[in-house]
């Protein structure tokens, strides 16, 4: 397929994914759509469990090794604001993180491959996962069974801050852990105008607020990187009456485990210890959730070379403190995961957030040639 065919064909393609975007488990349609464009292409889908997503493959002179390549499909619960002509035409609904591209340019990836799939060393799996945006999705495709026998998986992300032509690759640490927490405060609820006849609730939550950013600053080296965010916060319901609890949610992000496996101990005695010093009583609940993206050296070997073969600018990214559940693959089998330039506007998860669609062909060019040349080397 040549370069402007491909690139029409897929711009196309993630078009429509743009104006009809399905949130985290609602991908119905979407699923619909890529098995309607696999099937027309002839490559095979495999029986699964999974209720959205699927997997495809296609098989050279063998069956072994197999290599999966792995697009993320799900959209966010984002008003658009860009006036493309494409925009989505579903109110509260957009592809603000770019799985749109991620999902065409594997489908792209599949196209490529299937023009040469008799030459092919092995088999190579495609996955089109949901539920990436809250997390589970990964661990639904490995529930069913779809990296049995694989040998490493491949996968990209769209950059907006890198230019189209420009691929970051690292070994190691990519992106962070996501873990959720949440705090619950209870103090004793009372008149506004007399707050010495309860225990304040807002004042105990302020402390713990401003106390766990201690942990970073003073508890873990500065050699550590990890984040802590308060994001949301909910208490009482006038302005005259201080509540009797508080409720406090937040992330925390860590790039190692040692770290993460810190993070939660220091959280329950900061707020054990400031709601004690008030009188209040504090709660944590914890919610892990994936961990750090780690790049396995021989497979982000692989990238590289597929990169520089193809011409790509490759330069070593600052690691992002964004999370991917392409880690828990990455818990099972080697795997490497890169970010694809898209001149983009706006970082991800932006209303207004956009991509240069000339990136679509790299991308599934990328992943075609990345999957050909671990056949030959996982073995």
């Amino acid at each position: 397929m040549g370069q402007s065919n491909l690139e029409e064909r897929l711009i196309a393609i993630r078009r429509h994914f743009h104006q009809y975007p399905e949130l985290s488990g609602e991908e119905f349609e979407t699923t619909k759509t890529i098995r309607s464009l696999l099937e027309q292409a002839g490559i095979p889908i495999l029986e699964t469990s999974l209720q959205t997503g699927l997997v495809a493959q296609m098989s050279g002179k063998k069956q072994d090794p197999i290599i999966a390549l792995r697009a993320d499909i799900d959209a966010l619960p984002i008003q658009e604001e860009t006036d493309l002509p494409y925009a989505s035409k579903i109110p509260g609904k957009m592809h603000a993180c770019g799985h749109d591209f991620h999902t065409a340019a594997l489908i792209g990836a599949a196209y490529l491959l299937k023009e040469e799939e008799e030459e092919l060393n092995g088999s190579v799996r495609f996955i089109f996962q949901p539920s990436e945006e809250i997390g589970g999705g990964a661990e639904k495709v490995i529930a069913a069974g779809h990296l049995e026998n694989v040998k490493a998986i491949f996968g990209l992300h769209n950059k907006p801050s890198f230019p189209v032509g420009t691929i970051g690759i690292k070994s190691g640490p990519l992106m962070a852990s996501v873990d959720r927490f949440i705090i619950e405060v209870e103090g004793v609820g009372t008149h506004a105008a007399v707050p010495h006849a309860g225990i304040d609730s807002i004042v105990v939550a302020s402390h713990i607020v401003i106390a766990l950013q201690t942990i970073v600053s003073r508890q873990l080296s500065s050699f550590d990187n990890a984040v802590i965010s308060v994001a949301h916060i909910s208490a009482g319901n006038t302005w005259n009456v201080i509540p009797r609890t508080v409720f406090l949610e937040g992330t925390v992000r860590a790039f190692s485990a040692e770290t993460r496996e810190k993070i939660p101990k220091f959280i329950q005695q900061i707020i054990t210890g400031v709601a004690n010093a008030h009188g209040a009583q504090a709660t944590l609940r914890w919610m892990p959730g994936p961990p750090p993206v780690l790049n396995e050296e021989k497979a982000t070997e692989l990238s590289v070379q597929t990169a520089e073969q193809l011409g790509l600018n490759v330069v070593e990214p600052t690691p992002s403190m964004a999370g991917e559940d392409f880690a828990v693959y990455q818990k099972k089998i080697p795997g490497s995961f890169v970010f694809i330039g898209t001149s983009g506007t706006h970082e991800w998860h932006h209303p207004a957030f956009t991509l240069d669609e000339r990136a679509l062909p790299i991308a599934a060019r990328y992943l075609a040639e990345v999957a050909k040349k671990a056949l030959k080397h996982f073995k």
